[in-house]
């Protein structure tokens, strides 16, 4: 069985699938991703669809899958490069993949994490700091 290749590039894992996606493929994947979140305590995962023509219900049932796990693991999920049928087909299969951002391809996604982060590390600042509470 073939796997996805799982890169670490800084705080950010980028899982770029080149191969179709049969049902087995996705759930390694699924597998792979967790262990390599856990292992390497990145923040965030970019998924490059890019080179998949289709998307069945299973496989985007997995990848909101991914997405939720990512998410209780402190990384969040950007998919990038969706085929416009892609977004069609996943629409008219009624899979709304709640907790995954998209954004049009690697460099916006790495963008819209950094920023995510940004955002996540000044609201934590703010919670540790008491002059940053404001008076209702």
């Amino acid at each position: 069985m073939e796997r996805v290749p799982v890169l670490k590039i800084g705080d950010i894992l980028l899982v770029s699938i080149q191969i179709d996606m049969e049902d087995q493929v996705a759930l390694q994947l699924q597998e792979d991703l967790a262990e390599k979140i856990v292992v390497t305590g990145c923040h965030g995962v970019i998924i490059d669809i890019s080179a998949l023509d289709i998307v069945d219900s299973f496989v985007g049932r997995t990848l909101a899958t991914i997405a939720s796990v990512s998410r209780v693991l402190d990384a969040e999920t950007v998919v990038v490069g969706m085929r416009p049928a892609v977004a069609i087909t996943l629409v008219e299969l009624g899979l709304s993949l709640p907790g995954i951002r998209t954004a049009l391809n690697v460099e916006l996604g790495i963008e819209m994490l950094a920023r995510s982060r940004a955002e996540s590390e000044l609201d934590d600042d703010d919670e540790d700091d008491p002059a940053a509470v404001t008076a209702p």
